[in-house]
């Protein structure tokens, strides 16, 4: 995959988050979209009033997963490892990864998280996903990927992407990040450095998704790190 690195890079360091254009054919999104309902592909579902997390469902992967998704995590994250490590450089943590996923995947199996945490979300009119942080143990690779599979305006209207920063004795500021089908999303998965006049400081991410007008909104969600 053709993708501008260092700019993505530069994104990521000045706000948190980098847009990947065309990231995923119509094609491929059809298709994953069309295999939501194929029960053996995934370990469980989730309905997310039942626990809170606002409205609509999503459904994580079993292992093996399927070999587009296995190839992007595997592809995308010896990218993301020397921009991970640079953040945790910055804000003095010690925490570094190994340049293959595969590698990382081992200290996380080690670590007792062993379960796979890509998954497909699925919206109708009215569903929406409260702001949260995909963190599913101690072990936590900071940046995470969502592809938007369906078309606004044509598949559903609403539901934005929404990403928020709390930002040290100040007001959380919000993003909307605007997506057309097959476009990705990479962003911070629980905080990032941020350059001050005294210095880095440490700023606390969440995203979500707004509320669906009407339709049906599906995305992608790559998450590198596995489970407990």
């Amino acid at each position: 995959m053709d993708l501008d690195w260092p700019a993505i890079g530069m994104d990521l360091d000045a706000q948190g988050h980098a847009v990947l254009p065309g990231f995923l054919t119509a094609d491929a999104c059809d298709a994953l979209v069309a295999g939501y309902d194929m029960a053996d592909r995934y370990r469980s579902r989730v309905v997310m009033e039942r626990h809170g997390f606002g409205r609509g469902e999503y459904k994580y992967f079993s292992y093996p997963l399927p070999p587009l998704v296995k190839d992007l995590r595997q592809s995308i994250y010896p990218h993301l490892a020397p921009i991970a490590d640079r953040w945790n450089e910055t804000m003095g943590l010690d925490l570094r990864y190994p340049a293959l996923h595969a590698d990382f995947i081992r200290q996380c199996h080690d670590a007792g998280q062993t379960r796979p945490t890509p998954l497909l979300l699925r919206y109708q009119a009215g569903d929406y996903n409260c702001l949260h942080q995909d963190l599913y143990g101690a072990l936590a690779f900071p940046l995470q990927i969502a592809v938007l599979l369906s078309q606004p305006g044509a598949d559903f209207t609403g539901g934005e992407f929404v990403l928020t920063e709390q930002r040290p004795r100040q007001q959380s500021r919000p993003t909307v990040v605007s997506l057309q089908k097959g476009d990705a999303v990479v962003f911070a998965v629980h905080h990032r450095p941020v350059q001050g006049t005294r210095g880095p400081y440490r700023v606390n991410l969440r995203h979500g998704v707004s509320r669906l007008r009407a339709g049906h909104r599906h995305t992608l969600g790559i998450i590198f790190h596995d489970a407990q």
